[in-house]
């Protein structure tokens, strides 16, 4: 008499030949003979091409082909200098760097200038030593002249002038400032001194799993002003410049260990200046928010030195400065004496020039010239 099968054991022996039949799938998979990758996710895979993404850059710019040289390097997984996505950090300065530094002062200088001698609700409230520091830009701007510390003063009357602002105030006050005219140029308003060719450096960075932080000597709030509402996408959490003191607007002279933040309170401008991010005070900074060595930087000034040499310093994975070369004096307030200097240290230290005369298509853009 023929046997019956038993269907418990049928139903194991199907199990046991699926589960066979995904084992083998799965190896064949992981050996990348399995199903072909969508065009989309393959693209999305792909480094981004450099010609591409820096098109107003001139063909045969040196600081171009050096640039897309180390990003094809470092994003090339099996190559020798391949560099985990969580250490491609690249540190930016902000005047000079990606943003018009002189017209006829930096951003901030002529915020000042404006707030302390223009603004008509703030003249008869500035201080003495506001209306002395505002003067001495004026001076500098007009004539050249120097003076030692004006950099810590400006900043301090900064803090002093715009206090009892809350942040989203001090923005909006910035947004105003930004709708006026270039001095020095026709087609652009002060919130539009974009360098168009480090933009394009900067998402091509970014587009390449790169994180950017700007690190500039300006107040970090003026910079969040600057950046908002612009073609630079940069998180503001990624944006590191000089401090003053931010309080609640009911702590008073309380030390902020004895004050405890309640429901009716605002945050606000403390008036007190803290530090200014500059040269090895921009190290410090990076170490503390960044937390990890960054392996680029770009900077345009001896203020940007420091920075330079500590990406550029026993870095375990290969690294680069660059620095901007002021050589531009047809489409930028540009000066030669300062670009020779320039050239000359990256001659010294090993920096990468970038000719703002020679490398690039255009700085503003087609509908902007100098007066």
């Amino acid at each position: 008499m023929k046997k019956e099968k038993n269907p418990i054991t049928f139903w194991k022996s199907l199990a046991m030949i699926a589960l066979c039949l995904l084992l083998v799938v799965s190896c064949l998979y992981a050996l990348g003979v399995g199903w072909k990758q969508s065009p989309e996710k393959a693209a999305e895979n792909q480094p981004v091409s450099g010609e591409e993404a820096l098109s107003l850059w001139t063909a045969d710019a040196a600081s171009k082909q050096q640039l897309i040289d180390y990003v094809t390097a470092v994003t090339t997984e099996d190559g020798p200098d391949f560099i985990p996505v969580d250490r491609r950090i690249a540190v930016f300065d902000l005047d000079g760097t990606l943003f018009c530094e002189t017209d006829p002062n930096y951003f901030d200088y002529t915020l000042l200038v404006h707030r302390v001698l223009e603004d008509p609700d703030y003249i008869d409230k500035a201080s003495d030593f506001e209306k002395v520091t505002a003067h001495k830009i004026v001076d500098q701007n007009l004539n050249g002249t120097s003076f030692t510390g004006l950099e810590v003063d400006h900043g301090q009357c900064i803090a002093s002038s715009f206090a009892g602002m809350t942040p989203e105030e001090f923005n909006a006050y910035i947004q105003e400032f930004k709708k006026l005219p270039m001095p020095s140029y026709d087609g652009m308003l002060r919130g539009e001194g974009w360098y168009k060719p480090m933009l394009q450096v900067v998402e091509y960075l970014q587009a390449n799993d790169f994180t950017v932080y700007i690190v500039s000597g300006t107040d970090r709030l003026i910079v969040r002003g600057i950046v908002y509402n612009s073609p630079l996408k940069v998180p503001m959490g990624q944006i590191i410049g000089s401090d003053e003191t931010l309080v609640s607007t009911n702590q008073g002279d309380t030390d902020g260990l004895d004050y405890v933040f309640a429901d009716q309170d605002q945050l606000v401008l403390g008036g007190e200046f803290l530090v200014k991010n500059l040269k090895m005070n921009k190290v410090s900074v990076i170490a503390q928010e960044i937390g990890v060595q960054p392996v680029l930087s770009f900077g345009n000034s001896t203020g940007d030195a420091s920075m330079a040499e500590y990406v550029t310093s026993n870095n375990p994975y290969r690294s680069l400065a660059f620095m901007l070369c002021c050589d531009d004096l047809v489409r930028e307030n540009g000066s030669e004496k300062k670009a020779d200097k320039m050239y000359d240290l990256c001659e010294e230290f090993d920096w990468v020039p970038i000719s703002m005369k020679n490398d690039w298509s255009t700085i503003y853009g087609d509908g902007v010239t100098k007066k």
